[in-house]
């Protein structure tokens, strides 16, 4: 098993119709250009062990989203295993941000693949606001337990 940990935020919103949205990402550089289906993820990073994961959580927020989380109520939503082995801890928080508003931090990599040539790119391309029912199919698997858990606290279930 991994021993990686990554933390993360999940920013919610009530809507005028008493519904929810949740403001996900979908993941930049060419390896997602293309793809929808799996390709959006909550705003989380990777931390050491000597971090606390909260922390981590707010310090990724705004390093992939170029803004601080906001003020509010922490939601913990716990963690979950994802696939690769990491395990990823998420609470939610309610807020609202304009995605027109978003400047996403960058990585580096080679692309095209072999090819000697570093290309920088975001991390995340683009955020939307999803209700979560819409929201599901485009998190990467792993990560849709987290829409379950947030709907049922909110719900008054979890």
């Amino acid at each position: 098993m991994s021993d990686k940990r990554s933390a993360g935020l999940l920013l919610y919103r009530r809507t005028a119709d008493g519904g929810v949205e949740v403001l996900i990402g979908h993941m930049g550089g060419p390896l997602w250009a293309s793809r929808e289906q799996s390709a959006w993820s909550i705003p989380k990073g990777e931390y050491e062990p000597d971090e606390a994961p909260e922390a981590a959580a707010s310090r990724e927020f705004e390093e992939e989203l170029g803004l601080p989380a906001p003020e509010g109520e922490w939601l913990d939503l716990g963690e979950s295993r994802q696939r690769n082995g990491k395990l990823v801890t998420v609470w939610a928080i309610e807020g609202s941000l304009d995605p027109a508003g978003i400047t996403p931090g960058t990585f580096t990599m080679e692309w095209p693949p072999r090819s000697g040539v570093q290309g920088e790119f975001p991390e995340i391309d683009r955020v939307g606001w999803f209700a979560p029912d819409v929201a599901a199919p485009l998190l990467v698997e792993g990560q849709r337990v987290f829409l379950e858990r947030l709907t049922e606290r909110l719900d008054g279930r979890g």
